[in-house]
């Protein structure tokens, strides 16, 4: 099995990579598209718009490269030579993809809030947690890529 990881480790590495970009792509536009449900939510017949908007993102984008990033990235970590996990960097990279997919899943749980009605988050806020995966971004390129 080692062998077969060990080959396929160039097709494995691209379509991680392929895959977060597709996923980080969803988690930059959703919260946006929560500020703009959000300050367009007096024209109620925008909210249907919004609605079907962000179920697509979130459900035939973001989820798909979620769980392809993660399949890929456990095939990467089983790969013999890629991970030394007496260093630093697979912790803080290992820390930083947790809170990448706990973030994804908060945003899931707001589009559920806005299907209900019940959206007690403003403009502002989404905008602030619009930066949200661009920190841990830097966090896991330069865990990777730096290896500090």
């Amino acid at each position: 099995m080692t062998d077969l990881l060990a080959n396929l480790y160039p097709w494995t590495k691209a379509l991680h990579i392929m895959s977060v970009i597709a996923w980080m792509a969803g988690l930059f536009y959703l919260p946006r598209l929560f500020v703009y449900h959000v300050e367009k939510e007096a024209m109620a017949d925008m909210d249907p718009v919004f609605q079907e908007m962000e179920y697509k993102l979130l459900r035939v984008i973001m989820n798909p490269a979620l769980v392809a990033t993660w399949v890929f990235g456990l095939l990467l970590v089983f790969t013999p030579g890629v991970v030394v996990w007496s260093e630093v960097w697979p912790w803080t990279k290992g820390a930083a993809v947790l809170s990448m997919t706990w973030f994804h899943h908060w945003l899931a749980q707001r589009r559920k809030d806005f299907v209900a009605g019940q959206n007690g988050l403003t403009g502002r806020q989404f905008r602030m947690m619009n930066e949200v995966p661009t920190v841990l971004m830097v966090v896991i390129v330069l865990s990777v890529v730096v290896r500090f």
